[in-house]
């Protein structure tokens, strides 16, 4: 019987390790436009803001998920000359007792490119506003359905 001999595996040491400088990334997307602004983490300080709105020059394409993502370039560009390098992302849909609870199209292409420009991504939240109880819906809205 011959004795197997594992090798030792070659890992890299981590003597170095990046130390983590978190933000917290306010995302708010509506069908209209998608703002984010990104704060310190006890949300007091502003660090960066950027709106679809300021990307493109025509108004019908502020909401688009390209208008979104350049807006979250040059977001990443700005909070990493301040030195943060990690964000929890809080979205937010108009919501309300009339805004759809669902976020627009700019909100999920506006998290994907944080995080393809080299943020860490820790928490991601929905933080839209649900009322507890409503105000009285316009006229066609309530009732009963037939």
């Amino acid at each position: 019987m011959e004795k197997k001999v594992e090798k030792e595996q070659n890992r890299p040491h981590r003597e170095y390790r990046e130390k983590l400088r978190w933000g917290i990334a306010h995302i708010y997307s509506s069908y209209n436009n998608t703002i984010i602004h990104v704060t310190d983490i006890t949300g007091s300080e502003t660090l960066s803001k950027a709106s679809g709105g300021m990307m493109v020059k025509v108004h019908r394409l502020e909401s688009s998920p390209t208008a979104a993502m350049a807006a979250a370039k040059k977001i990443a560009e700005e909070i990493k000359e301040k030195g943060i390098n990690a964000l929890h992302v809080r979205v937010r849909a108009p919501g309300g007792h009339n805004g759809p609870n669902s976020p627009g199209p700019g909100a999920q292409a506006a998290v994907r490119a944080l995080s393809r420009a080299g943020l860490r991504i820790g928490s991601i939240e929905d933080v839209t506003a649900t009322p507890h109880d409503t105000c009285r819906k316009k006229h066609l809205r309530r009732g009963r359905r037939v």
